[in-house]
């Protein structure tokens, strides 16, 4: 079976050499990421970010201790701060 791959490859290097060194980096492009190590920490990245991100909550006259707007202050204004 090897002898008729390495046949192929020949022959088809000996016909054609750009496309034959296409079809091997296609093949290389194929492969490469199931071997690559960085796959593993790529699928652990994916995992660890959350699908859907948090939608800030606006405020329908029942809810006093939201603001109205994401950017609206609220809480301690660092008042000390400012007197230290």
């Amino acid at each position: 079976m090897a002898g008729r791959v390495g046949a192929f490859l020949k022959n088809a290097w000996n016909k054609e050499p750009v496309i034959t060194v296409a079809c091997g980096i296609g093949l290389t492009a194929c492969i490469l990421p199931f071997a690559s190590p960085y796959t593993k920490y790529a699928v652990k990245m994916n995992e660890a970010m959350p699908y859907n991100y948090p939608v800030p909550v606006r405020d329908d006259g029942n809810m006093p201790d939201v603001p109205s707007h994401p950017s609206d202050p609220q809480g301690n204004q660092l008042e000390w701060l400012k007197t230290f």
